[in-house]
């Protein structure tokens, strides 16, 4: 296969086609260029359900003369939204410039092991700015936040919660912890059993995750339980901890200039006639 496209034989083949479809419309019909398309969401985190939707997210290059105009096209492209199709994306500027400031989905969209379309050079270019000049605090502010938000979020109506979204806490905060592990490190696996497989996790924990993740793949719906108490303890505690001091030591200038740097040399090279 194709580094620059890797697919897994589980997709629904039509499906994909529909993508690849959507992909090549966007760029005929939008005059663009399109050097990443890649798979966000459950799907690339790594805990699927049956049911869930495609998440195709990509990143365009637009024609040298629509970046000089005062007059510039949208930074977005959005294709019809269904039950099974999201997909959409962003110019590469948008992308540069939200990932210097500590956009993890951004880096994360560089990592997806799924690829409709993936220039491995590009990709490889973009990471290697992000590990120079991203700021990893607000990288790790975004996981903890996020974190938060989906842990307040979770109806305890009867103290049972729908058991699928305890992972959209539990992703974010393993997150979290890989970056408190590797201080020197900004880009965290986008894999959610990469980021199990690095944590210090006790055995209960890990068998409960384990568990709840086989169940996921098997049925679109976990339903309704209590919260394991292992993954609850994980989780109160990771939001309680205080986090490390983190300071980034890069000028804003510099970390624009070298932006610009890659921007602009990618620009020279994708950028369609």
């Amino acid at each position: 296969m194709s580094p620059r496209r890797s697919i897994p034989d589980s997709f629904d083949p039509e499906i994909v086609a529909g993508i690849d479809a959507r992909l090549s419309a966007a760029e005929r019909d939008e005059l663009v260029h399109i050097p990443i398309a890649i798979e966000s969401g459950s799907r690339a985190w790594g805990f699927p359900s049956p049911d869930s939707d495609y998440d195709c997210r990509f990143v365009f290059v637009r024609r040298h003369d629509d970046y000089r105009s005062l007059w510039r096209p949208r930074d977005v492209i959005e294709t019809p939204l269904d039950p099974i199709y999201d997909v959409n994306g962003w110019d590469l500027g948008k992308l540069i410039k939200l990932m210097v400031k500590g956009n993890a989905v951004a880096i994360e969209w560089l990592q997806s092991p799924i690829r409709y379309r993936f220039d491995c050079g590009v990709a490889d270019r973009l990471l290697d700015l992000a590990r120079a000049v991203t700021d990893r605090a607000a990288i790790r502010r975004h996981y903890y936040s996020l974190a938060k938000t989906q842990w307040l979020r979770l109806d305890r109506g009867g103290d049972e919660v729908s058991l699928k979204k305890i992972f959209y806490a539990l992703r974010p905060v393993a997150a979290v912890a890989w970056l408190d592990r590797h201080p020197g490190e900004v880009v965290a696996p986008m894999a959610f059993q990469s980021l199990l497989d690095d944590a210090d996790l006790s055995m209960a924990c890990r068998l409960e995750i384990a568990a709840m993740l086989e169940r996921k793949a098997a049925t679109a719906e976990l339903g309704r339980g209590p919260i394991p108490p292992a993954i609850a303890t994980l989780i109160e505690s990771a939001l309680a901890a205080n986090p490390p001091a983190i300071v980034n030591q890069i000028p804003p200038e510099e970390r624009r200039r070298a932006a610009d740097r890659v921007f602009l040399d990618l620009l020279d090279e994708l950028a369609p006639a």
